[in-house]
C-alpha cells in the first residue's frame, strides 16, 4: 500500500502557506466533525494528524525529508501526536494499528516478521582438515525464550508499553540548529533501558527476571566437508538469539586455516619446496613424501632428467579435493632448490675426471696487448668496503675542497 499523502490529506500543495494549511484544515474539520459526521470518525483523525504535522515547522520538515517513516522515528517522547501516530498508520509500519489504512501492511504488502542479527564464530582449522574432512563441536552461548513466562517477561498483562519512549527503547529529542535545521538525536531510553516496556518488580517472571530470555549453552557439530576453503562460511539457520516476536538470526562459522609447514593452496592445487643436492640433480633421485591424508608418495626423476635450480615438477591430481566432488583433485607443483658444493671440494686429479664427465667447456679466445688485465673474482660480503665506500670518500673530499664554495654544479648530460 502506497505511503498515505499528508498534503492530500487536506487538499493543499506542498507549497502551501500556514495559513492556507490552516484554512484548509477548519474547512474539512467543519465537514467530518464527528458530532456532525458520526461515520466519519477516521476521516477527522486523519485530517487532525495531518494538520498537526504541516502546523508544526520541525514535524513539517521531517516529513518533507523523510516520509511517514522519519516522521514516526522524529516523534520522541510519547504524548498524543505519537498515540495518534500508532492508531493510524501503525499499521502501515507493522506496528498493529486499526488506522483506514488498513493493518499489517507495509509499503508493498505484508510486512515480514523482524529478524535477529546474525551469530558469527570463527572456527581454526588446518590443511589436513580441509583436505580430509572433519566434525568439530562448538560450544556457544545464546538467549533462549524463557519456557516459565513464554517470553512475556511476568504475567499476563503485567508488561506495559514504556511511555517515556513511547514503547521504542530509544528517546528521540529534536534540536533545532537555525531556520529549516533540526538535528535528530537517539539515546537508549533511561526508564525501560532499551527495553520498550516495564513491569514491575512484584510480577516479573522468577525464571527470567523480566527479561523475557534466559541464557543457554548449546554445541553445535560443524561437519567440514573435503575441499573446504580458507573464510568459507557455514551456517546455521535459526540458531541466533531468540527473543519475542522476532525471527532468530543464524548462527554463521568461518573456518580459519592454519599455515602448514609443507603445502601452500591456492585453489584446488597444493605448492610445495625441495631441496636436493647437484648429483641428485643431474643423476636422477627418488625422495618420500608424506601427504595430508597419511600417505607415503615416492616421488621419483629418472636418471638422464637435468633439474635446474628452481624449476617446477607437477604431480597430477595429488592436490586439493574439490568441494562437493572430492574425487576430483587438483594438482601438487614441487620447486626444487639445489645444493651445490661447498668451494674447492676435491683436488685437481678429481676435478679433472669430473671435468671429462661433464659437457666440454666454451673455447674462449683471450685477447693480448697493453689493455688486457686479468683479474680474479672474490667472494661477496655486503658489510665489505668496496666501491661504494671509496665514491663516499671522494664525496667527503670533494665536500671539503668546496666548504664555503657555494653550492655544487652538476653537469648536464648532452
Amino acid at each position: 500500500m502506497a505511503e498515505p499523502d499528508l498534503y492530500s490529506i487536506l487538499n493543499v500543495t506542498k507549497n502551501a502557506s500556514a495559513s492556507e494549511i490552516k484554512k484548509a484544515y477548519y474547512k474539512l474539520a467543519k465537514e467530518f466533525h464527528p458530532d456532525k459526521n458520526p461515520e466519519a470518525g477516521d476521516k477527522f483523525k486523519e485530517i487532525s494528524f495531518a494538520y498537526e504535522v504541516l502546523s508544526n515547522p520541525e514535524k513539517k520538515d521531517i516529513y518533507d525529508r523523510h516520509g511517514l517513516q522519519g516522521l514516526k522515528d522524529g516523534l520522541g517522547g510519547g504524548g498524543s501526536s505519537s498515540d495518534l501516530f500508532e492508531e493510524l498508520f501503525g499499521g502501515l509500519f507493522g506496528g498493529g494499528g486499526h488506522g483506514p489504512f488498513g493493518r499489517g501492511f507495509g509499503f508493498g504488502g505484508p510486512r515480514k516478521p523482524q529478524r535477529g542479527e546474525d551469530m558469527v564464530h570463527p572456527l581454526r582449522v588446518s590443511l589436513e582438515d580441509l583436505y580430509n574432512g572433519k566434525t568439530a563441536k562448538l560450544q556457544l552461548s545464546k538467549k533462549l525464550i524463557c519456557p516459565k513466562c513464554q517470553g512475556q517477561g511476568g504475567k499476563a498483562g503485567a508488561m506495559q508499553s514504556c511511555r517515556t519512549c513511547g514503547g521504542r527503547g530509544i528517546k528521540v529529542t529534536m534540536r533545532q540548529l537555525g531556520p529549516g535545521m533540526v538535528q535528530q538525536m537517539q539515546s537508549v531510553c533511561p526508564e525501560c533501558r532499551g527495553e520498550g516496556e516495564v513491569i514491575n518488580e512484584k510480577d516479573r517472571c522468577k525464571g527470567c527476571k523480566g527479561k523475557k530470555v534466559i541464557p543457554e549453552s548449546k554445541i553445535l557439530e560443524v561437519h567440514v566437508d573435503k575441499g573446504m576453503r580458507d573464510g568459507q562460511k557455514i551456517p546455521f539457520r535459526g540458531e541466533g538469539d531468540q527473543m519475542p516476536g522476532v525471527e532468530p538470526g543464524d548462527v554463521i562459522i568461518i573456518l580459519q586455516q592454519k599455515e602448514n609447514d609443507v603445502f601452500q593452496r591456492r585453489g584446488n592445487d597444493l605448492f610445495m619446496t625441495h631441496t636436493i643436492g647437484i648429483t641428485e640433480a643431474l643423476c636422477g633421485f627418488q625422495f618420500m613424501l608424506k601427504h595430508l591424508d597419511g600417505r607415503e608418495l615416492v616421488v621419483t626423476s629418472e636418471p638422464g632428467k637435468v633439474i635446474e635450480p628452481g624449476s617446477v615438477k607437477c604431480i597430477m591430481e595429488e592436490g586439493m579435493p574439490t568441494y562437493r566432488n572430492p574425487f576430483q583433485k587438483g594438482n601438487l607443483h614441487v620447486k626444487f632448490d639445489i645444493t651445490f658444493p661447498p668451494n674447492k671440494f676435491a683436488d685437481e686429479k678429481q676435478l679433472k675426471q669430473l671435468e671429462a664427465l661433464l659437457p666440454a667447456r666454451v673455447d674462449v679466445k683471450l685477447p693480448t696487448g697493453e689493455n688486457v688485465m686479468e683479474v680474479d673474482l672474490m667472494d661477496y660480503e655486503p658489510n665489505q668496503h668496496g666501491s661504494h665506500d671509496r665514491r663516499e670518500a671522494y664525496d667527503e673530499d670533494d665536500d671539503e675542497d668546496h666548504m664555503g664554495a657555494g653550492p655544487r654544479v652538476q653537469c648536464a648530460h648532452q
